[in-house]
């Protein structure tokens, strides 16, 4: 069983594995191929992968039965004792370009409207 997983790769790339694997779900394509198709496909998929990143997984004979195999992805696969596990970046990544801090929207929800009306009415006695 092989499992390629793509993530903002152009439509290309994804055309070309759905002649080889189906596509159970966005980016996500599994399926039955020889060791050879395998190779052939995951250097056309580091070809055409452009800005993209991608994740191939695939069954092997050893102890997990499976390995793994990353293109531009943060998470990388590390062998501790025979077993392939995969590694976090240590520090989250962050990025400039997006705001920080609290909406407007999101402090209203949360603080409330804490200024009193312009032209508050006077309340009527009966």
């Amino acid at each position: 069983m092989t499992v390629i997983i793509l993530t903002a790769c152009p439509p290309g790339l994804r055309g070309h594995l759905t002649q080889w694997l189906l596509e159970i779900s966005a980016g996500v394509y599994v399926g039955h191929v020889s060791t050879r198709i395998r190779r052939r496909l995951w250097s056309r998929v580091i070809d055409m992968a452009g800005p993209g990143r991608a994740l191939l997984v695939f069954q092997t004979s050893g102890e997990q039965h499976l390995s793994f195999e990353v293109h531009d992805h943060h998470w990388k696969p590390v062998d501790l004792d025979g077993i392939t596990l995969m590694r976090r970046p240590s520090a989250p990544v962050f990025n400039a370009a997006l705001p920080t801090g609290w909406s407007k929207a999101a402090r209203r929800r949360r603080f409330g409207r804490r200024t009193q009306p312009s032209n508050p009415q006077p309340k009527e006695s009966d």
